[in-house]
């Protein structure tokens, strides 16, 4: 989830921008009595500071982790080229039934190692995601509490 943030210049200009709303919706209070708008601004600042420090862009991450997961199909394209392949050695052979079946076997297999191998860099690749946006979130925290903000 992402809101508008616009912050207001000193010369009646107003320029907006995107600012993510966190997965780990922190509770922040202005414990300074800043104002509202002081509070936009302030964190706005400190997105684009723990961005700048932490080079995670909470935006860009969380698009990048939103890739689509992998299918049961490559089990079943295995298969059929398994098949495919098997039918035709076992045409030389003399038995292309039974060379299909035997290929349709080993290409299942193969194709669901495949779809468990990059399920598990997929797993893995969204453990480092998950790092890296708490590295972010905790350099977010920082600065705001650097500026008289409680950060939950």
């Amino acid at each position: 989830m992402k809101r508008i943030v616009c912050v207001w210049s000193t010369v009646l200009v107003t320029v907006c921008t995107t600012v993510p709303v966190l997965a780990q919706n922190l509770i922040i209070y202005p414990a300074k009595g800043q104002s509202q708008e002081q509070m936009e601004k302030d964190k706005f600042d400190c997105y684009s500071w723990a961005k700048q420090q932490t080079g995670v862009d909470p935006m860009v991450a969380s698009a990048a982790s939103q890739q689509p997961a992998g299918s049961q199909g490559s089990t079943v394209r295995g298969a059929a080229r398994g098949a495919a392949v098997g039918a035709g050695i076992g045409a030389i052979a003399g038995d292309a039934g039974k060379g299909a079946a035997v290929g349709a076997a080993f290409g299942g297999l193969r194709g669901h190692r495949q779809r468990r191998e990059a399920e598990q860099v997929q797993q893995h690749q969204a453990a480092q995601s998950n790092q890296r946006i708490d590295e972010y979130n905790r350099a977010y925290s920082a600065c705001l509490e650097s500026k008289g903000y409680t950060v939950k």
